[in-house]
């Protein structure tokens, strides 16, 4: 009887896919003794897109979540995913900050590397796992599968035989849109096995609906750990149910030996708990088998979704599906995993929300064009290309052998508020957003992103409406659901509404607004403003530069006085994690600078003004 291991997703990416990562580790705690108890293979729970929310909305210190969980759950191995030389951030990392940051991470709890690379190009990967072999723990190289043009299974097992060269304890296919079939898992796994001899793991998302049969098709051709998540978390984004696929490998000669009686404590459990997170649910996370087609992956759809929702601009989630697979072409289709999932899926939102394609480049697009990531595995459009960077040399080698040593200088950078060699990491990973997070840490004022309860929200009228409803009108009745909206304190504010199924944008114009002061509704006409929402003046003129998407100020590389050229970058704004440069929309003077950095932005507003000379 053959044996079959389960690795658990549910402290990792089962909520990371259908509530954008906001579990907070006090409510990972209380069941970890069961989780401990269960003989899972290994138990995920770190790594991907942890560590950003933790410091981003959560106010956690990632590494203390980890040294937590290492001592609730002492007879686990605790896998961690990390993307090769882009670590846990979203560029390219020297040599020596990933060996740092590999023996941080063993020393404070993880067991088991699962390393990747968006690219595929194997050269962003060694450095990791030898890292991770020094200081003896496993290391799981993992293939990043997609479809395309350009991928086949010559391709991918080519890459399995690599990666066994390269010292890996274990190969790891990595299907995280959903995109196996039964038919070609079997195909890949039994390829793949007839060349290696390491185990197989096998790892898919259920967006398209497809992922449990895969995962039977898979053990039935030879792998022997399977990725599930508990049922509180799994199917559509995310996994297969660890319970259904315990279940339905008994019996089968592929026991997991897990007890289903167990396994029902912990999903009594985390089904309470996911209620708290009511408010990151997304109507894009259940089944959905156009991701077969768009191929965005199931960590990257709820965080999408909630994104667009706080741009006000849910109700164009399908134009940006529809784009994403359009940008991956022109890059030479990359498979759609962060750090690309997140360069590719901005970009798409940038071309839809500015109307008019490549129109805005995120620098991160820039970057991916210059080799800064790696080889693109297809050949890149070449007049998005020309359009983005010019002429502009392409890189050959190992993006990070053009990396001087940087922890040195890291140290140096966060002297003051790093407290530790891991407050320096966190700083190398994000340095603004931990620049904050570590003062407020040292201050003793950090503060979550709030969870809104349902209560609050039904006895809050100052500030809820209800955004599903039913309205009749002349006998008949309209099924309308709000999915979006402008921002508040705009004369004229679009709305975004699904009426009976069919989606509509409604302008509403205030002409008078009810006033309500100790219990008192009293009626007010509504002043007309040139200010946008954040008090900025608003465009009024050509030479205003605006942004397309909310964000935060970055950098402002002019000031008032300065000439510049149409085109020339003047702002920075970070948006949906992304960097975007923002140009000079006309030749002239720079005579206002409305923001500096660190400033929040939307499009209502002004941010600087050129006039001609």
């Amino acid at each position: 009887m053959a044996k079959v291991h389960v690795s658990e997703l549910v402290l990792r990416d089962g909520h990371q896919s259908l509530i954008a990562t906001r579990m907070r580790t006090d409510d990972m705690l209380p069941i970890c003794s069961k989780l401990d108890s269960i003989d899972f293979w290994s138990l995920e729970a770190w790594g991907g897109a942890t560590f950003d929310a933790c410091v981003r909305y959560l106010k956690e210190d990632p590494w203390e979540r980890l040294r937590k969980l290492r001592k609730a759950l002492p007879n686990s191995r605790i896998q961690m995913l990390l993307r090769g030389q882009n670590l846990l951030g979203y560029r390219h990392y020297s040599d020596d900050v990933v060996k740092a940051f590999v023996k941080q991470s063993a020393d404070s709890g993880v067991d088991v590397f699962r390393i990747f690379d968006a690219m595929n190009d194997l050269r962003n990967l060694r450095v990791s796992i030898e890292a991770v072999k020094r200081v003896k723990k496993h290391a799981e190289g993992t293939i990043s599968y997609t479809t395309s043009p350009v991928h086949d299974i010559d391709y991918f097992v080519a890459l399995a035989q690599e990666l066994e060269a390269m010292g890996s304890d274990t190969i790891a296919i990595k299907d995280m849109a959903g995109l196996l079939t039964p038919k070609s898992t079997s195909e890949l796994v039994k390829s793949i096995k007839s060349k290696i001899k390491l185990p197989i793991h096998l790892h898919s998302h259920s967006t398209s609906g497809l992922a449990s049969m895969c995962m039977l098709k898979g053990v039935e051709s030879g792998a022997t750990i399977i990725d599930t998540c508990n049922s509180s978390f799994s199917e559509g984004a995310s996994h297969p149910t660890t319970e259904s696929m315990v279940a339905a490998l008994h019996g089968t000669g592929h026991e997991t030996g897990l007890n289903l009686e167990a396994l029902q404590e912990i999903t009594a459990y985390f089904r309470e708990v996911r209620r708290k997170y009511w408010q990151f649910e997304s109507d894009f996370t259940g089944v959905d088998t156009r991701v077969l087609v768009n191929q965005v992956p199931g960590g990257m759809i709820s965080n999408l979704s909630n994104q667009l929702k706080e741009q006000g601009a849910l109700n164009r989630m399908d134009e940006v599906l529809a784009e994403i697979p359009r940008v991956r072409e022109d890059l030479g289709f990359p498979p759609l995993v962060t750090p690309t999932s997140q360069i590719v899926g901005t970009q798409a939102v940038l071309n839809v929300m500015t109307g008019s394609r490549y129109k805005s480049v995120t620098n991160e697009v820039k970057n991916y064009l210059l080799g800064q990531y790696g080889k693109a595995p297809g050949t890149v459009n070449p007049s998005i290309k020309n359009m983005a960077v010019g002429n502009a040399e392409v890189i050959e080698c190992r993006p990070a052998d053009l990396l001087d040593d940087e922890m040195d200088k890291l140290r140096l950078e966060s002297e003051g508020l790093a407290k530790s060699e891991e407050d320096v990491l966190t700083y190398a990973m994000f340095p603004d957003l931990a620049k904050t997070f570590l003062q407020e840490r040292n201050a003793g004022t950090l503060k979550p992103d709030p969870l809104l309860t349902k209560e609050t929200v039904a006895t809050s009228a100052a500030r809820f409406a209800p955004n599903e409803f039913k309205v009749t009108l002349h006998g008949e009745t309209f099924h309308i659901k709000l999915t979006g909206s402008g921002h508040s304190g705009e004369e004229q504010r679009p709305f975004y509404v699904s009426v009976d199924g069919i989606a509509e944008e409604v302008i509403v114009e205030t002409l008078n607004e009810i006033e309500v002061s100790g219990g008192k509704a009293s009626s007010k006409k509504k002043s007309t403003s040139t200010l946008g929402s954040s008090g900025r003046p608003r465009p009024t003129h050509e030479g205003c530069v605006t942004t397309a998407m909310p964000g935060t100020i970055v950098d402002v590389k002019v000031k008032a006085g300065d000439k510049v050229n149409a085109g020339d970058a003047v702002l920075v704004i970070e948006a949906m994690k992304m960097e975007n440069e923002i140009q000079a929309p006309k030749t002239g003077i720079v005579v206002a600078v409305h923001v500096k950095k660190g400033d929040s932005v939307t499009p209502d507003e002004s941010l600087l003004e050129i006039q001609p000379e």
